[in-house]
């Protein structure tokens, strides 16, 4: 067995929990036993997210390139596909969770978000965290702190979400239908240690070149076998998913020092000011399709989507075949996703 034996990797590099809304990781293993036969070795997952479906791209041995347009998100990329060897110690956990006497710490959460997401003594705590993290000279371990630090905001928060001001779903007394409030109470700490325990599982090298890009999608090159398309999501309503408001807090973590100048001031939750995204607007997505299926014109292209989408799976199918010779419909099990009270179908269109 060599060291990139492809066997050996599925089983010792694992992808980390996660609770990220819109999440593939359930699907990433049903989306590889559509595509796997198909010829490509050179991977863009262009809609990162999580990085999951890029992970196991990495793991199956493909060059992978992870791209995504929020800065946050490109940083799981960079923690979970591109890194290759760095991982965190226990060196690397003391300089992050603790304070140094040599440092002036900002208080520029505390002051901003207070009685908004997290307690007080919280909000203290991540001011600290967020200046260590920005200190460690690594960029890999950067990354791979930064990643630690997303998924343990994300599990102390209602819904996983940023989306609202409610730190008084966490702290009031009464009877909860959902949640779970021991998770929530558990000290930032304690979720740190296990994220950052699980980001070093992921980490492997595949012996290809990976990279993480932070980029509209629209600025990439048509330079792949296949690419991978996971675009938000609009309801068959109309309605969009912003990842921008859902996970703003996040995206202001990493740019810290400019969070203040973002932040529309209008908004009880401060939220990061929008500058709007065709693919959350129900009357631009379809041109957006057509503009993202030219580009990647010579690519064989792998599109998730869900059965009750605008547009819906028929139009998706018409756009390809406009481009594809071939384009094929894979259906998974029927699902209930979060915050939705509908159940629909994960599909697979590609076209090649």
């Amino acid at each position: 067995m060599t060291l990139f034996d492809i066997n050996n990797l599925e089983t010792t590099a694992r992808f980390p929990s996660t609770r990220y809304q819109g999440s593939k990781h359930k699907y990433a293993q049903w989306i590889w036993s559509c595509i796997k036969d198909l010829p490509f070795e050179t991977v863009l997952d262009a809609f990162g997210g999580t990085g999951c479906v890029a992970h196991l791209f990495k793991r199956k041995g493909k060059s992978v390139v992870y791209n995504d347009v929020l800065t946050f998100n490109a940083i799981i990329g960079k923690a979970l596909v591109e890194n290759d060897a760095a991982k965190l110690t226990r060196e690397d956990l003391s300089f992050i969770l603790n304070r140094h006497p040599s440092v002036r710490y900002p208080d520029f959460i505390e002051k901003t978000f207070a009685d908004i997401y997290f307690t007080d003594e919280e909000n203290r705590w991540l001011d600290v965290v967020v200046t260590n993290i920005s200190r460690i000279e690594d960029g890999y371990k950067r990354a791979m702190a930064w990643f630690a630090l997303f998924q343990s905001c994300i599990i102390k928060r209602p819904y996983n979400l940023f989306h609202r001001k409610n730190l008084y779903v966490r702290t009031q007394e009464v009877e909860r239908s959902f949640g779970n409030k021991t998770t929530w109470d558990t000290p930032f700490e304690t979720h740190y240690r296990r994220f950052a325990a699980e980001a070093n599982l992921a980490v492997f090298s595949n012996g290809n070149n990976n990279n993480s890009m932070n980029s509209d999608v629209f600025d990439l090159e048509n330079a792949y076998d296949l690419v991978y398309i996971d675009t938000p999501y609009i309801s068959e309503t109309g309605i969009g998913v912003d990842y921008m408001e859902f996970y703003h807090f996040l995206e202001g973590i990493v740019r810290y020092d400019d969070w203040g100048r973002l932040i529309d001031a209008g908004s009880k939750h401060k939220r990061i000011k929008s500058t709007g995204s065709d693919w959350a607007n129900p009357r631009k997505i379809e041109a957006a399709f057509e503009r993202l299926f030219d580009q990647f014109r010579d690519s064989i292209l792998a599109v998730s989507y869900r059965s009750d989408g605008i547009p819906g799976v028929d139009a998706i199918v018409a756009m390809l075949k406009a481009h594809r010779k071939s384009v094929t419909v894979h259906e998974s099990v029927s699902m209930k996703y979060v915050l939705s009270t509908k159940r629909s179908k994960e599909v697979l269109i590609v076209g090649r």
